[in-house]
């Protein structure tokens, strides 16, 4: 392990595909074409190992918008993808998944360049798991179906009733940064086994692998306009998707902030809303673990990915009795986190994601510690030449009042608390306006179900945090969002349910 103070947090060389890729025209994917915007602005691809301009992608008008969404909207009318046969479905996006797979190296390379990201945890994680979200959700086209029901006020044999299930229409998909593939193959799978059309819409900050993933939807056989890749800013070209006349559905994952502004604008034609946002996920490690293994467990849930996670586990409640060895324990991986340059292939951790993310997670360290919070490893920014590397930082001395405590830092700061039993914990994990993660560590499987039954949270790990399956649905209670993504569920929130009574 090196020192953090003398790492060369240097940006390697780009592959010839990547250079390749970056020196592209900015252009849109409409229709199954690359296509110009109708105006010339476009938003620079930052890399924040770096901090230089490496390329720009199109900020879609309007205009681009509209045309997306007519492109859409005429593929799902004329049933060129929902009336296929649902083995044809299937067997496209198996494609897709397979193309994914056949170009994992660049799109690993593409996302750590965008995202700051280490390649390797983006080959690792963001590549196998935007495959898998294809393959799991591509068997579900042949497996949504209605049911007949005997209705419960009439005779027998005098009327039949059944259901059916209808996909939802033309989706409106905007992704977060965070997780850029992932996010973008998590969105349209379940939209695409369903029998939808879309319009994805990546983050302004990093819409590198979308563009690319464009490429692949092309290449595996989509029909044209069944998925439309636009790029552009979240205040313009995000919010003329969500008030789009022609769009039917709005799937949004971000800040709870923008959560909320889209749902009111939706509201206005009562279009489906599914929303994943933030999170504020407690980790409770009870007196009779391991620490040895549940300080690393805790130090990953939010140092992983620089703690850019929705459920990153940013409030570490330690029993009284083993606190200051939790401690201890957590600083001890910091060297294993230190932020090294995306494509260092000893990185563990990367920069954030931008000037703007870097600037906020230094605000909050710096409110804390004006709060009164003590930094036990930490609480500054890395050296480097460029780029926006935060050192992995534990707070604590902190109180449930301040900042840091109570809002989403997204970024590799941790604030631990001490407790004593087992109600007070729950009560300090669920005093929140977020619902989304929670992490418990503790031998007993009696204590573990206690607390996951009294913990209101959407997901909660046992001896674990972060673990996502394309099989489990994924969502949170309270402020972090609406709906359910993954799993079953994730297929029926794009699927309408029609009652059909016929009087024999």
């Amino acid at each position: 392990m090196n020192d953090m103070t003398t790492i060369d947090r240097t940006q390697r060389a780009y592959s010839a595909a990547a250079q390749a890729f970056l020196a592209r025209k900015p252009a849109l994917f409409i229709n199954n074409e690359w296509v110009s915007s109708s105006h010339d602005k476009t938003i620079p691809v930052e890399d924040p190992s770096s901090g230089k301009i490496v390329g720009h992608v199109v900020d879609a008008s309007d205009k681009d918008v509209d045309r997306a969404v007519a492109a859409a909207r005429a593929a799902f009318d004329d049933g060129r993808w929902s009336n296929l046969p649902p083995m044809v479905r299937e067997r496209t996006m198996i494609r897709l998944a397979d193309l994914i797979e056949a170009n994992a190296d660049e799109l690993a390379e593409l996302e750590a360049i965008d995202n700051g990201k280490p390649k390797t945890m983006a080959g690792a994680v963001d590549v196998p798991g935007a495959a898998a979200h294809i393959r799991f959700m591509a068997g579900w086209a042949s497996k949504v179906s209605g049911e007949v029901t005997t209705p419960y006020t009439m005779p027998g044999g005098t009327v039949f009733g059944y259901t059916t299930k209808e996909p939802v229409g033309v989706c409106a998909q905007i992704v977060p940064w965070n997780f850029p593939l992932l996010m973008a193959c998590l969105k349209i799978a379940p939209a695409l086994a369903a029998g939808c059309t879309t319009v994805l819409k990546p983050a302004e900050q990093t819409s590198l692998t979308a563009l690319r993933l464009a490429d692949l939807i092309a290449e595996a056989g989509f029909p044209a306009g069944v998925v439309n890749i636009i790029t552009g800013n979240g205040h313009t070209a995000g919010d003329r998707m969500v008030k789009h006349p022609d769009v039917d559905k709005v799937a949004f994952t971000g800040s709870t902030e923008i959560g909320k502004l889209i749902n009111k604008n939706a509201t206005d034609s009562l279009k489906r809303v599914t929303l994943e946002l933030g999170g504020k996920s407690p980790v409770v490690i009870m007196p009779d673990v391991d620490v040895a293994t549940a300080a690393p467990g805790a130090a990953g849930a939010i140092f992983f990915n620089s703690g850019q996670v929705c459920v990153a586990g940013s409030r570490l409640y330690a029993h009284r009795s083993i606190f200051d060895q939790v401690i201890e324990g957590v600083a001890a991986t910091t060297p294993f986190w230190a932020p090294r340059a995306s494509l260092d292939p000893e990185a563990h951790m990367g920069p954030l994601v931008s000037k703007e993310q870097f600037d906020r997670v230094m605000g909050y360290i710096e409110a804390g510690k004006r709060d009164g919070a003590s930094v036990a490893v930490g609480g500054d920014a890395a050296a480097a030449d460029g780029g926006y590397y935060v050192n992995p930082t534990v707070l604590v001395d902190v109180n449930p009042q301040m900042s840091v405590v109570r809002e989403e830092i997204f970024g590799p700061v941790v604030v631990a608390q001490r407790f004593d039993d087992l109600d007070e914990v729950a009560k300090s994990a669920n005093d929140t306006c977020f619902g989304l993660g929670a992490g418990i560590w503790t031998k007993d499987v009696a204590t573990m179900h206690k607390l996951a039954s009294k913990i209101k949270s959407g997901t909660v790990w046992g001896n674990c945090h972060a673990v996502i399956d394309t099989a489990l649905p994924f969502g949170g209670f309270k402020e972090s969002g609406l709906g359910r993504e993954q799993g079953r569920q994730g297929i029926e929130a794009y699927m309408e349910t029609k009652t059909v009574i016929i009087q024999l």
